[in-house]
Order: C-alpha cells, then sequence, then structure tokens
C-alpha cells in the first residue's frame, strides 16, 4: 500500500504532493491543472480547477496498480467534501474509525472532518476508478453573498457555519443515476478559454446543488427516485449483451421484463441511463449495426439480411435504415460493392 499524505490547502497543491507520490507530469491551461501518470504505480491522470469563494473540483480517473491511502491531513482547515463515483469504487473513514464505508459506482458522498482529525480514502488496486470531487472551504464560502445557507436542512447548515471546525459529518448516499449524466457532460466539455472555466463552474454548481437536494430528500425521509440497484444494472447489461449478440430473437418488453425479473419501468429507466434509447430503441440500433456488419462482410442479399437480423419487413428496415445512416440499404450495398471491387482491381 501506498499511503499518500495530502496536507495543502488549495487543490492545487494537492495535486503537487499526489506528484511526489505517483510521479507524473503536470500542465495547466486557463487555470485547471492536470497531473497524467503512467507508470508502475499507476495509469491515468487526475484534473483540478479552483473558483472563487472557496470552491474547486478535483477528478480523478485512474487505475492504480497497488492500493492507494490518501491521508488528508488538513490540521484546522477542513473543507466539505462532495464526492461521486462514476466507475469501480473507494473507500472513506475517519482517522478514529476503524471500518470502511464504501462508496460504490454511481454513488455520492458529503465528508467533512474536524480539527485534527484525519480523513483515509482508499482506491484499490487494480480497479479503474472515476471521482469526482467538489471541496468547499467554508471560511471563503460564508463570504460568498446571496450564498442561501438559510435554505439548507439542519444538519447540512451546522456543517456550513462550523467555522471552529469542531464537528465531524459523513453522509453516504444511495445510488443517483441522474447525477452522472452531469459528471459526464462535465467530463466530456470541448470549450476552450473562458468558456471551458465558466461552463465547469456551472457544472460544478449544479452538481453542488444535486448533492444538497439529495441529501435533504435523505432527511425529510422522501422517497429516492432511482430505485435502480447496482445489481439490476448488471442484469440490464446482460439483456443488454444477450441482444447485441443475436439480434435475430423476436424481443419484446413483457418477455425481457418476465427472463430478467425487473418491471418494465426499471428496464426502460436502466437502457436510458447506460445506453441512451429505450428498450426498442436499442433492440432497433442493434439490428441496424448487424445489418450493416451483414451487408460489409456478406454476400447475403437484402431481404435475407433482413430476415435475418430479426425485420419482418423489409419496407419498414429501409425506411428506419435511410433514417440512422442517410442513405437506402440498395445505396450502401452498392457502396460495399464499389469498394471491394477497387480493391480487387488493386491486389491485381
Amino acid at each position: 500500500m501506498i499511503e499518500v499524505i495530502l496536507s495543502e490547502k488549495s487543490t492545487e497543491g494537492a495535486v503537487k504532493q499526489m506528484q511526489n507520490y505517483i510521479g507524473g507530469e503536470i500542465t495547466e491551461r486557463w487555470g485547471e491543472y492536470t497531473l497524467t501518470f503512467d507508470n508502475d504505480i499507476a495509469k491515468g491522470c487526475v484534473r483540478c480547477i479552483t473558483f472563487d469563494w472557496g470552491v474547486s473540483l478535483m477528478e480523478i480517473d485512474a487505475l492504480f496498480y497497488d492500493d492507494i491511502l490518501f491521508i488528508n491531513d488538513n490540521g484546522n482547515s477542513n473543507p466539505i467534501h462532495f464526492s461521486y463515483c462514476s466507475q469501480g469504487f473507494y473507500k472513506n473513514r475517519f482517522e478514529n474509525e476503524t471500518e470502511f464505508n464504501i462508496v460504490e459506482q454511481f454513488h455520492s458522498s458529503i465528508i467533512v472532518s474536524k480539527t485534527d482529525l484525519k480523513i483515509y480514502t482508499l482506491l484499490p488496486k487494480e480497479i479503474h476508478i472515476v471521482v469526482n470531487d467538489i471541496r468547499i472551504v467554508r471560511s471563503e464560502f460564508l463570504k460568498k453573498r446571496n450564498n442561501q445557507l438559510s435554505e439548507l436542512n439542519e444538519n447540512l447548515y451546522r456543517v456550513f457555519v462550523d467555522d471552529k471546525d469542531e464537528t465531524a459529518f459523513a453522509y453516504y448516499g444511495p445510488i443517483h443515476l441522474k447525477m452522472e449524466d452531469y459528471v459526464k457532460t462535465l467530463r466530456d466539455l470541448k470549450t476552450e478559454g473562458m468558456a471551458r472555466v465558466l461552463q465547469i463552474e456551472g457544472e460544478v454548481y449544479h452538481l453542488l446543488s444535486m448533492h444538497i437536494l439529495r441529501h435533504d430528500r435523505y432527511q425529510s425521509n422522501e422517497a429516492i427516485p432511482n430505485s435502480l440497484l447496482k445489481d439490476e444494472l448488471k442484469t440490464i447489461r446482460q439483456q443488454a449483451k444477450k441482444i447485441m449478440e443475436d439480434p435475430s430473437e423476436n424481443y419484446n418488453l413483457d418477455d425481457i421484463s418476465r427472463n430478467s425479473g425487473l418491471s418494465q419501468a426499471k428496464l426502460q429507466e436502466g437502457f436510458k441511463f447506460l445506453y441512451a434509447r429505450t428498450v426498442s430503441e436499442y433492440i432497433r440500433h442493434v439490428r441496424l449495426e448487424a445489418a450493416r456488419d451483414l451487408m460489409n462482410s456478406t454476400d447475403l442479399n437484402i431481404s435475407q439480411i433482413v430476415y435475418t437480423i430479426g425485420f419482418t419487413s423489409r419496407s419498414y428496415f429501409s425506411k428506419i435504415f435511410k433514417e440512422k445512416y442517410d442513405m437506402t440499404p440498395h445505396e450502401f450495398k452498392k457502396q460495399v460493392v464499389i469498394v471491394n471491387t477497387e480493391d480487387d482491381d488493386g491486389n491485381n
């Protein structure tokens, strides 16, 4: 196990401390620092950016070849950490505890220490981990006009205004699929310069509000809207794989629900989350991709391909194929024949 002691108050300083333990190179652009590494210890990157009023973002996207224990030792300066796990899992505990709390994929946590109480965060080896961590330095955030802290529930309010760092606090949230959509949007931003910085800051505050709202629901004993469990997501992936491997099967929502043991609502929610498509849209997409592959690799005519992949109407197949690929199956097949003929002539 590699122990990484993080005592710097700024996220940039913390990234530089990480570099001392795991190596790599740091680059900076538009105030965004990125530590990139590919060595015997780990492969991946850590990036961070700091905004006004004590708000900053750090993201870890890495595969570690040994267990990494981050020891957050901020003395009497203890920021609030709003974290979300997009991939893999990690573990958290306070220094005075013996058992770790596991934060699994698509789960969140809110954690803050008190004076001279360290936070231990364990990132396990040989697991690709993607973690998004929003950090708020309370003494700075309290200076922000219109911070609306009075709107927080009692527990979070006490955490935010605890300027003497006398209270440790930890909340481990249930699965939150919707948050992953916003984390992914943040991760995939392609803009540059000031526009990028402003977009990141906007998404960070959006994520922060989602963390707070989820905790509010927990405090109020409200039903959590996302009901999918990790095992249910695994089942949905298995059903999607089955469709991918045999698209010609006569699939329908009733049968998939019965075979998987999941309700139709959960299937639809899971397919939309994992594949951005409803169940029927996913089946149609897989069949069209299979048809295109058959046109590229076999001598089957279009009618044969239509029935091979599970469609019963050639006209319907032609219609949705053109909508997806902007050409008819006949035009696509003709294009494939021309390319193959040119390849044969070149080889001769």
